[in-house]
């Protein structure tokens, strides 16, 4: 039987004690089970978990374009620092790709992780030593090659569960 992700996730957690970036990055598509394990998290050790799109979007709404670019990075740094914890779990993060933001999302990540291990639901893939988002092409596509984070993969027993069966019934 394969533990969840959420443990997968707890079980990692040490392994940023020692590190300068204390960022935990849980990296599957949609439906992977990154929420459902950010929010099995929140309620089993009151981390607070925050929905990044709706937390930032509050806070830039009245801000023009270029102040948006500007400020976003010290609007989530506030935003996180709010929460009075060691760990926060950011969740819904796809408006920090958004080109409008300007903001190299991983590096945004990391320097959020300096003060506290941060815990993000990535939208994208991990492949061999490579963080993605969107596919190549895409005007926020986003491509680090052996990012400085620790990866969980979401989905990943399901995949390996899927080519087992496949195996089998050829």
């Amino acid at each position: 039987m394969s533990r969840s992700l959420a443990s997968q996730i707890q079980d990692v957690l040490p392994k940023t004690s020692d590190t300068y970036y204390k960022l935990i990055l849980t990296v599957g598509p949609e439906r992977a089970g990154k929420t459902a394990a950010l929010t099995e998290l929140a309620a089993k050790h009151k981390w607070p978990r925050v929905n990044v799109n709706l937390s930032l979007a509050e806070q830039l709404l009245g801000l023009t374009h270029r102040q948006r670019a500007v400020r976003a990075a010290g609007i989530l740094d506030d935003i996180a620092s709010a929460r009075n914890s060691n760990v926060v779990l950011l969740d819904n993060i796809e408006l920090l790709f958004a080109i409008e933001l300007a903001q190299d999302p991983l590096k945004l990540l990391q320097s959020l992780s300096r003060n506290r291990t941060i815990v993000a639901a990535w939208p994208g893939d991990f492949e061999g030593a490579t963080l993605t988002y969107a596919v190549p092409g895409h005007p926020e596509a986003r491509r680090y090659p052996a990012p400085q984070a620790v990866i969980v993969r979401a989905g990943d027993t399901e995949r390996q569960d899927v080519r087992a069966v496949r195996r089998e019934t050829k």
